[in-house]
C-alpha cells in the first residue's frame, strides 16, 4: 500500500538536509572544515591553460643503441669472436664479421642462454631486430620495442610531469596520456603560463663532471657552455655523480655571500662517490651540468664527505626555487616540446557559466511550468522534488570536490529532464490506474509500483552509457559523465523517496476525493 513509516520519513529528510548544507557550501562561506567544501571549475569555466606535450624519444633511442653497442663490443670479446668497425648511425648499430664468425655472431643472438637473447625478435621480450648483410650485422630497435620503448618513456614522463605541477601547488590539475608520445595538461585558474611551459620545457638532467684541458681525457671531453654567457669550457664526459643521488633540493640564501643557493642533499651512494671525487680532485674544478649548460664550475678547496652542497649561479629566488623543483621531481626520461597550447581567459570562463546557468534555468523554468500546467498539484510536489533534487545533486558533487566543466552543466539539465520524464511516467500510469480503480489509495500504489520497471530499464540504460563515457573518455566528456551518473541516483531517490513522500502525505489526507489527477 501507499505507505510511508516515520522512520524512512525521518530517513529521507535526514539524507535530503544533509546533502542540501554541503550544497549550499558553495554559495555561503562556512567556517566548519568538514562542511568547507566547493565544487572545482574547470578549465572552460574558470579560465587556465590547456598544454600539449610531445616527447622527443630520439636522444633515450640514441642513449640505448649507444649503451648496447658498448655491451655487444664487450660481449663478443669475452666470447672471443672477432667483429670490427662497430659504429652508431642513424639510430642503428652495424658491426663487421669475419665470415668464420659469422654463424658464431648468429647463434649468440638466437641462443636461448645467451645474454643477448632478449633482444631477438623471435622472443615475446625482443626489444631489437638483427639483419645480415653481406657479414655486416645490422641491428635496430624493432616496431615493438619502439613501442615498449615510447610507452615506458610516456609512463615516466607523465610522473615527472605531474611532480613538477604538484609541486606548484597548481588547483585540480588535469593530466593524462594521448597516444603513445604525447602528454595533456590542463591547469584551471593558470591564465600565466610561462613558468609552467619554463619548467615542463627543462629535461632537468643533472650531472658533476671535472673541468679538464687534458684533449686526451680517457673518457673523452666536451665543449659546453656557460648557462649564463657565452663562454665554454672543456668538460671531462665521465659523470661523477648524476641527479638521481640527490635526495632533496632546497632554496637557501648564503649569509657568507648573501646570494641565493640550491643546496642539495645526495643519498648513501652519491655522498661516498662525492667525497671520493672531491678527495682526489682538490684544486680542480667540479661543473655542475645542467642540461648541457654548466650552471657553475666551482673550484674543490677540501673533501666533501658530509653528502650535501650548494648550487650558486647567480640566482634569483624564483629562479633557484624552480631549479629546486626540478631536481627534487627528477629528470625527465626525454625532452618534451609543447606542440599546442591554449588560455582560456577568465571572462571566457565567466561568460561560459553565465551561458551555461543561463540555460539551465531557462530550461528548469519551462519544465517548471510544463509540469504544474499538466498535473496541477503534483506538478507541484514533482517541481518540489525536482529543486532537492538539484541540490542533491550539487551536493554530492561538493562532497567530493568534484570538478565541473560546461558539458557537465549539461549532464544537470539532462539530469532535470529524465527526472521529470520519470515523474510522467508515473502519473500517467496512476490515470491509467484510476479509470479501473476507485481507491485512490490502490491506484497510486500501483501506479507507482507498476511503473518502476519502466523507469529503472530507461535509468539503468543511461546508466551504463555514463559509465562507459566516464572510463573511455576524457577531460570534457568525464564531466558530462559523471554528473550524469550521479544525477541518475539523486533522480531516482527524489522520485521514490521525496516526491513519493510529499504524493503519500497529499492523497493520504485527499483519499476520498474524485479526479485528483
Amino acid at each position: 500500500m501507499l505507505y510511508f513509516s516515520k522512520t524512512r520519513i525521518i530517513f529521507v529528510s535526514i539524507i535530503s538536509l544533509f546533502f542540501i548544507l554541503f550544497a549550499s557550501s558553495n554559495f555561503f562561506k562556512i567556517s566548519n572544515d568538514l562542511l568547507n567544501k566547493k565544487i572545482n571549475l574547470g578549465l572552460d569555466l574558470q579560465g587556465g591553460s590547456y598544454l600539449l606535450l610531445e616527447i622527443d624519444n630520439s636522444p633515450v633511442i640514441e642513449q640505448k643503441l649507444q649503451n648496447l653497442t658498448i655491451t655487444i663490443r664487450n660481449y663478443f670479446k669475452d666470447k672471443n669472436i672477432k667483429i670490427t668497425n662497430i659504429k652508431l648511425t642513424n639510430q642503428k648499430i652495424s658491426f663487421l664479421a669475419d665470415k668464420q664468425f659469422k654463424q658464431r655472431v648468429i647463434d649468440e643472438f638466437i641462443d636461448e642462454k645467451s645474454d643477448l637473447n632478449p633482444y631477438y625478435p623471435r622472443f615475446k621480450s625482443h626489444q631489437l631486430e638483427i639483419t645480415d648483410e653481406n657479414n655486416i650485422f645490422i641491428v635496430n630497435f624493432s616496431k615493438q620495442g619502439l613501442i615498449e620503448l615510447k610507452t615506458s618513456s610516456q609512463d615516466q614522463a607523465l610522473e615527472i610531469v605531474r611532480r613538477r605541477i604538484d609541486e606548484i601547488g597548481t588547483n585540480e590539475p588535469n593530466i593524462l596520456k594521448r597516444g603513445n608520445n604525447r602528454i595533456l595538461v590542463e591547469l584551471p585558474g593558470l591564465d600565466d603560463p610561462m613558468r609552467i611551459k619554463s619548467l615542463l620545457g627543462k629535461t632537468a638532467n643533472l650531472t658533476f663532471r671535472f673541468v679538464t684541458n687534458d684533449n686526451e681525457d680517457s673518457f673523452g671531453a666536451e665543449k659546453l657552455k656557460y648557462e649564463d654567457s657565452s663562454e665554454e669550457a672543456m668538460v671531462s664526459k665521465r659523470i661523477i655523480l648524476s641527479g638521481d643521488n640527490l635526495l632533496d633540493a632546497q632554496p637557501r640564501m648564503n649569509n657568507e655571500t648573501n646570494e641565493t643557493v640550491v643546496s642539495f642533499n645526495l643519498d648513501r651512494v652519491g655522498a661516498k662517490r662525492f667525497g671520493k671525487a672531491t678527495s682526489t680532485g682538490i684544486g680542480k674544478q667540479l661543473a655542475i651540468v645542467l642540461d648541457g649548460k654548466i650552471i657553475s664550475a666551482p673550484v674543490i678547496r677540501d673533501t666533501i664527505a658530509s653528502g650535501s652542497g650548494q648550487i650558486s649561479g647567480g640566482f634569483t629566488f624564483q629562479s633557484a626555487t624552480d631549479l629546486a623543483l626540478l631536481l627534487r621531481s627528477g629528470a625527465l626520461p626525454a625532452p618534451l616540446n609543447i606542440i599546442e597550447e591554449r588560455t582560456v581567459g577568465p571572462d571566457l570562463g565567466q561568460d561560459s557559466i553565465n551561458a551555461g546557468m543561463i540555460a539551465l534555468v531557462i530550461g528548469f523554468v519551462l519544465v517548471i511550468f510544463f509540469i504544474f500546467f499538466k498535473y496541477k498539484i503534483f506538478g507541484l510536489i514533482t517541481n518540489i522534488a525536482l529543486i532537492i533534487n538539484l541540490f542533491l545533486l550539487v551536493g554530492v558533487l561538493t562532497i567530493f570536490e568534484a570538478t565541473l566543466t560546461l558539458p557537465g552543466i549539461a549532464g544537470i539539465i539532462l539530469t532535470v529532464g529524465m527526472a521529470v520524464d520519470a515523474n510522467v511516467l508515473i502519473f500517467e500510469r496512476i490515470k491509467e490506474e484510476l479509470r479501473n480503480e476507485k481507491n485512490n489509495l490502490i491506484a497510486f500504489d500501483s501506479g507507482y509500483t507498476k511503473s518502476k520497471t519502466a523507469i529503472l530499464d530507461a535509468n539503468i540504460t543511461t546508466l551504463i552509457a555514463a559509465m562507459i563515457l566516464f572510463f573511455m573518455g576524457s577531460g570534457p566528456i568525464k564531466g558530462f559523465s559523471l554528473t550524469l551518473g550521479v544525477g541518475i541516483f539523486t533522480t531516482l531517490f527524489s522520485v521514490y523517496f521525496i516526491a513519493r513522500l510529499l504524493t503519500v502525505l497529499y492523497v493520504s489526507k485527499n483519499k476520498e476525493k474524485e479526479g485528483l489527477i
